[in-house]
């Protein structure tokens, strides 16, 4: 903690602040590392990173949703390009019980951002998690018209079809994102859940071939094996893990980031995700 303070002093980064607040952050000094980041916002206030992590403290650490809502408002008006940022404050209110108001603030982060993806999957997910597939499925049709090329929205499309259209669904996403690996993972998953299990490694192999950078991928890959391969074959996907060192995805770059997991080795942390994974689709 020493040390990094002396060095925000000498080199004056946003990323030694940022790292600064992170240290404090992980030791539970909550206060400290706001008043750092309240330093370097003031200093750097267009890198997001260092809102995201304050509203992270707010909303996780605190849990002061109040103190959340009034950050994130500041921060989307700052930097309103940034759909992280609309992102978080929607799920704000999706936590503090108000689904209407993250459905508005979606709503106008699409408007000031067109022909966002992550946006438009955004909204989708919100319907999803309140039980509205009818709502979700019509927002995956105008999201598309919009992002036609988007690996998530295709998944979301796929994952809300009954089991007998999710083939034809596959298909249609393969024409739009043939390469996308989240469609060759998700195409993988549904080989698994038809037990055609040799059809599915191969699917699962091609997706990180595609993109080796997603953790969630080599995730349901270990899923998969755990259930239909050998020691072996587990073995060779950690190793090969190990190797790709990932760092994006949907939940895998959560995973890495939550405080219980700091200090481990990412393969523990994989296997934590791989528990947390429910294979049905």
């Amino acid at each position: 903690s020493r040390l990094l303070a002396e060095a925000r002093i000498k080199a004056n980064t946003s990323r030694v602040w940022m790292k600064s607040a992170i240290l404090e952050r992980l030791l539970g000094h909550y206060d400290l590392s706001l008043s750092i980041l309240d330093q370097a916002i003031q200093a750097y206030p267009d890198f997001y990173k260092l809102w995201v992590i304050k509203g992270q403290i707010y909303q996780e650490n605190m849990k002061d949703l109040i103190k959340a809502r009034e950050h994130y408002a500041k921060a989307v008006k700052r930097l309103p390009n940034c759909s992280l940022l609309w992102i978080l404050a929607s799920r704000v209110e999706e936590e503090a019980g108000a689904p209407i108001k993250a459905r508005a603030i979606l709503e106008k982060a699409r408007i000031l951002n067109p022909k966002n993806a992550d946006l438009w999957t955004e909204a989708v997910l919100v319907e999803k998690r309140g039980g509205n597939a009818a709502m979700a499925k019509a927002l995956i049709s105008k999201a598309l018209q919009e992002c036609s090329h988007s690996g998530a929205l295709w998944c979301e499309m796929i994952l809300l079809e009954n089991r007998p259209q999710r083939k034809a669904r596959s298909a249609d996403a393969l024409k739009h994102c043939e390469n996308d690996p989240l469609v060759v993972c998700t195409v993988a998953r549904l080989f698994w859940m038809d037990r055609k299990i040799d059809t599915a490694r191969k699917w699962f192999q091609r997706a990180i071939k595609t993109n080796s950078d997603l953790g969630d991928t080599w995730a349901w890959w270990l899923k998969f094996e755990m259930q239909h391969g050998s020691s072996e074959q587990q073995k060779e996907v950690v190793d090969k893990f190990i190797l790709a060192e990932p760092r994006h995805g949907v939940e895998w770059p959560k995973e890495m980031k939550k405080l219980e997991n700091t200090g481990r080795k990412p393969q523990d942390v994989l296997a934590i995700l791989v528990s947390r994974l429910e294979p049905s689709l």
